[in-house]
């Protein structure tokens, strides 16, 4: 099953040449192009991955991470940014981003990033399931 990936990013070639590249890698990605459109359709739809550039309008990235990590907490954020700064890192990071990316960033560093944070999204999922598991065996006797 393909790895679902959510990419948000007001630059519109930068995200579709971006999109393409990683559909070609075998990802199912969906583009937006505000926070404010990443916040909404990431509480509809289950993503493995969210990218999220941190300068756009409106809503900037930081700002739809902690939306996004309030209404889904297990999804991994990989933030991007063109203009790196270490507050802003330090900030995302604190809100729970998966890691933080400097634009441009080659497509198969991003794609293996990607792997690891569904590979790290799944491995919690996991977890949870096991915990429920155990909790109701627990509470049956089992």
């Amino acid at each position: 099953m393909k790895i679902k990936v959510l990419i948000a990013d007001d630059e519109k070639e930068f995200i579709e040449t971006l999109a393409q590249r990683l559909e070609m890698r075998d990802f199912d990605v969906t583009t937006v192009d505000s926070g404010g459109a990443a916040i909404k359709i990431a509480e509809k739809i289950n993503f493995d991955v969210i990218i999220l550039d941190v300068q756009m309008p409106e809503i900037n990235g930081i700002d739809a991470l902690k939306k996004i990590k309030e209404h889904t907490p297990l999804t991994p954020v990989i933030m991007l940014t063109g203009e790196a700064t270490v507050e802003n890192a330090i900030q995302g990071m604190k809100l729970g981003a998966f890691d933080f990316l400097i634009k441009p960033t080659e497509t198969e560093r991003l794609a293996d990033k990607i792997k690891k944070a569904h590979a790290y999204k799944h491995a919690n999922e996991e977890r949870i399931r096991q915990a429920e598991i155990e909790n109701i065996l627990r509470t049956r006797g089992w």
